[in-house]
């Protein structure tokens, strides 16, 4: 009896160790999560004043993306880490596995060679969401390389958003950027020094790097978002699991004590009964 209140003892005792881990787990997502989507609304108003200086550029909105002839590549961004359930394979389910893949995370890589799919390019997801610009600028290298060499004609960005408690695959277009969409200057005219394709190409290229840093953070806070969710359902097991063995400690802890109990009073009892055979 002695060696199972032990035993039960040790695994409650395991239990809250792993209550402990999955509760900063979830602690760490939250910090994580919190602070891409801030930094989210930083990049959309940089993206947002650069789309409003391409469109005061003379003549750029005469200009709209031709149709590619090379194939369409995919920048795709799955998980880097595990313990956020199927948050890679939603995204892979997704994309046409024939198309040249550019993807970002570990564990997305991992589920992606599961499925006899090899990319063209993969890149690891940063662990810190200041470390996204460095990814885009790695990632635009790669693309325009591709570019370069006839591989892609476009560029389409597959990342995770998350609202109102659920996840959402959303898909954008990166390259050839469509200039006829930009916002319509207000306003008089600016004076540029520039030639137009020069100022073009260099703000043009700024604009890119801020929509991929904005896809990053927009899969990198909802990879923390899924984590979350998937710690919060593990820590609910949990608790269950720690309620049912902590009711099984005092029932083997009320079952020891009675039989402690009858114990001693069997040995009551034969004490008495000696002492009267005595007598």
């Amino acid at each position: 009896m002695t060696e199972r209140l032990a035993d039960i003892t040790a695994r409650i005792d395991g239990i809250r160790q792993l209550q402990a881990v999955v509760h900063a787990m979830k602690g760490i997502a939250s910090a994580r999560a919190h602070a891409a989507r801030d930094q989210v609304m930083a990049v959309d108003s940089y993206a947002a004043t650069l789309a409003g200086a391409m469109a005061q550029i003379p003549d750029a909105r005469l200009d709209v993306a031709d149709a590619p002839t090379a194939p369409e590549g995919l920048l795709v961004f799955c998980a880097e880490q595990g313990f956020a359930g199927a948050f890679s394979e939603r995204v892979l389910d997704t994309v046409t596995t024939d198309a040249p893949l550019f993807l970002i995370g570990t564990r997305g890589l991992a589920v992606a060679t599961s499925r006899g799919v090899t990319p063209h390019w993969h890149a690891a997801l940063p662990s810190h969401s200041p470390g996204m610009p460095r990814l885009a600028e790695a990632i635009l290298a790669a693309a325009f390389t591709a570019l370069a060499a006839g591989r892609i004609g476009s560029l389409d960005v597959v990342h995770t958003t998350w609202g109102a408690g659920r996840p959402t695959v959303a898909r954008h277009r990166v390259f050839p950027l469509d200039l006829s969409a930009l916002p319509v200057a207000a306003g008089t005219q600016v004076l540029t020094q520039l030639p137009r394709d020069t100022l073009i190409d260099s703000v043009g290229r700024d604009y890119l790097h801020a929509l991929v840093t904005r896809a990053a953070l927009h899969a990198y806070a909802a990879e923390n978002e899924a984590r979350m969710q998937a710690m919060t359902a593990a820590g609910h097991q949990i608790a269950e699991e720690l309620v049912t063995w902590q009711v099984r400690l005092r029932h083997v802890r009320q079952d020891a004590i009675t039989a402690e109990i009858i114990e001693l009073g069997t040995a009551a009892a034969a004490a008495e009964s000696a002492v009267g055979r005595g007598r």
